[in-house]
């Protein structure tokens, strides 16, 4: 920020009430211009401003259609500020009139936005006596100005606001409703949508979908304001720690260094999906989106390091040669601009201290994105170590997020009634690893079907058939997945969606995961982490927990396998194991 546009974050901080909505340099709109503030407030309308620090000894002529301004000693025409605001302005409101639901149905206004907006020019330091003795009101209509004067902290707020709200041209209509500003937000903030299960590119066909789904201001504000080094974001499952992931790979794609950026996960099919994301955004090449072993056998492969032999303990050999490699300097640190791991909770310490030396010292950009409810591989004995101890240095700058947007209120309560007794949160600094409960957003949607059936193996007919109706209802095949305990039951289902003749994929090894495929995903619970469909089926909850597993470990794979369902939870119980009686309990 200039002093000047710094100075005027700072009064509409102070000055402006909590309804108010606020960015500061942010691309806007199809076309992606820069104005510097926009101003949003849910009765009064849309305000775009520009922000000028000239001085009027700067300006030698104004017009309606250009200033002349003298910079370094020599003149330089720019277009008048007014009309760069209302330019940009108008771009924003002629994306917005396209969406139906945005504009007036009837009336002398048909067609036009069914709310105010307006634009206007702060000069943060001429005076108002400055402007009118200037005669700068000749190029700049008087009340779509904000002079310096008129932005000092002594101003009063009631009269500072009056001053924004003087730059609208007219005022009616009602107030933007919540779901007319998440389409607002959806059209002018391209960046902030929520891919749609199916689609990975934004959405920028002429027809505009129905329902917009949009971060949450919070989750915005977040991934904008992620600032460099080394930074932990603990957040619960369904909110929304990979979308802010992908946010931040964009933004720091767009930066000039010659490194790529590194995304790390462990589970195969969500790096598959990622980097699907990526490609379908044009970031391959600058974006390495990868699942950590495949990572770890490309670094070997790369600077001619000995592979490990096949066989038990193969996996864990390629990360003890790559950390080998590392150390003894035969594998360069540094290679990358950032890093960002996503489930980290999943990553051993040792694995967390490799990663964190790859990223180039001059940038020094680590996140770490972590859910320790999710953590279903290191039968919970990987907690305890504190982030400084394996490098990652982030003591202040943490963030929690406990909100589930991805569940209906409904799933995330059948998730909690299996799993809350394992999931309490417990007390950290921020350098330790918590553990957080999450919290509904309160979306409504269909009770999950529990079905309960005489045998295990009457389970997977059960589950073709109810998928064959949800695809009736509209459903679409690749927005559905069937979720197994074993590689066995994942076979199973397979024949009973083969015997229907329903379109199908079994994810048994790397590879076998297309996200885009239009077919019925059947995956076990630990490789579904990380992703989400519309609707799911789970078999086998009568099963569980299995003999010889811990409870706790068990519960928090149920947990995971639940909350993959944004819509549809359907699960089949046959067997009276401790699970299937939990989900007898009353809801809470």
């Amino acid at each position: 920020m200039t002093a000047g546009e710094r100075r005027l974050a700072e009064r509409l901080e102070q000055k402006l009430d909590d309804d108010y909505m606020l960015w500061y340099d942010v691309p806007i709109g199809p076309k992606q211009t820069h104005p510097d503030f926009v101003v949003i407030h849910p009765r009064r309308g849309i305000l775009i401003l520009e922000t000028k620090d000239w001085r009027l000894d700067t300006v030698q002529e104004a017009t309606k259609q250009a200033w002349t301004l003298t910079v370094e000693g020599r003149p330089k025409v720019v277009i008048n500020p007014a009309a760069q605001a209302r330019h940009c302005a108008i771009q924003v409101v002629n994306a917005l009139e396209r969406d139906s639901q945005l504009i007036q149905s009837e009336g002398p206004h048909q067609g036009k936005l069914s709310f105010p907006w307006g634009s206007g020019v702060v000069f943060t330091n001429i005076t108002r006596k400055q402007f009118e003795d200037s005669e700068l009101n000749r190029a700049v209509d008087e009340h779509l100005v904000i002079c310096k004067d008129e932005m000092l902290e002594s101003v009063d707020a009631e009269a500072f606001q009056q001053r924004l709200w003087n730059m609208f041209p007219h005022a009616f209509g009602k107030a933007i409703s919540v779901p007319q500003l998440e389409r607002v937000r959806w059209i002018m903030f391209p960046q902030v949508r929520v891919p749609v299960q199916g689609s990975l590119l934004p959405d920028d066909a002429d027809d505009l979908p129905d329902i917009m789904r949009v971060m949450d201001l919070q989750q915005e504000q977040l991934a904008r304001s992620l600032g460099d080094g080394h930074r932990v974001i603990h957040g619960v499952a369904g909110s929304g720690k990979t979308m802010i992931l992908g946010y931040r790979a964009e933004h720091l794609a767009k930066s000039s260094s010659a490194k790529p950026i590194l995304v790390l996960c462990y589970n195969e099919p969500l790096a598959v999906k990622m980097n699907a994301w990526f490609t379908a955004k044009g970031l391959a090449d600058r974006v390495h989106a990868r699942n950590f072993h495949k990572w770890c056998r490309q670094q070997l492969v790369a600077y001619g390091q000995t592979l490990p032999t096949q066989g038990a303990g193969m996996f864990d050999q390629m990360v003890e040669f790559v950390i080998r490699g590392v150390d003894r300097q035969q594998i360069p640190s540094g290679q990358y601009q950032a890093v960002l791991v996503d489930e980290g909770h999943d990553f051993q310490p040792e694995w967390l201290k490799l990663v964190t030396q790859m990223v180039d010292p001059e940038t020094n950009s680590l996140l770490i994105l972590y859910d320790s409810a999710q953590s279903i591989y290191g039968k919970s004995k990987a907690r305890g170590f504190s982030f400084r101890s394996v490098g990652i240095q982030a003591s202040g700058r943490t963030t929690i997020l406990k909100i589930n947007y991805r569940n209906t209120k409904q799933i995330l309560q059948i998730a909690n009634r299996v799993a809350a007794e394992f999931l309490q949160p417990d007390a950290q600094d921020d350098d330790g690893v918590p553990l957080v409960q999450p919290i509904s957003c309160g979306r409504d949607g269909q009770e999950p079907l529990i079905v309960r059936l005489p045998t295990y193996k009457d389970e997977p007919a059960k589950i073709a058939e109810l998928l064959a109706a949800a695809h009736q209802e509209g459903h679409a095949w690749g927005d559905m997945a069937i979720l197994c305990r074993d590689h066995e039951s994942m076979n199973q289902c397979a024949v009973a969606l083969a015997h229907r003749k329903l379109p199908y994929r079994v994810r048994h090894r790397s590879g076998d995961f297309d996200p885009l495929a239009d077919t019925i995903k059947v995956m076990t619970m630990h490789a579904s982490k990380g992703l989400e469909f519309p609707v799911v089926a789970i078999a086998g909850v009568g099963q569980m927990p299995r003999e010889g597993e811990e409870p706790a470990d068990e519960a928090k794979l149920f947990y995971v396998a639940a909350t993959r369902a944004t819509q549809k939870l359907v699960l089949t119980v046959a067997g009276t194991g401790a699970f299937a009686s939990a989900l007898d309990a009353a809801p809470e």
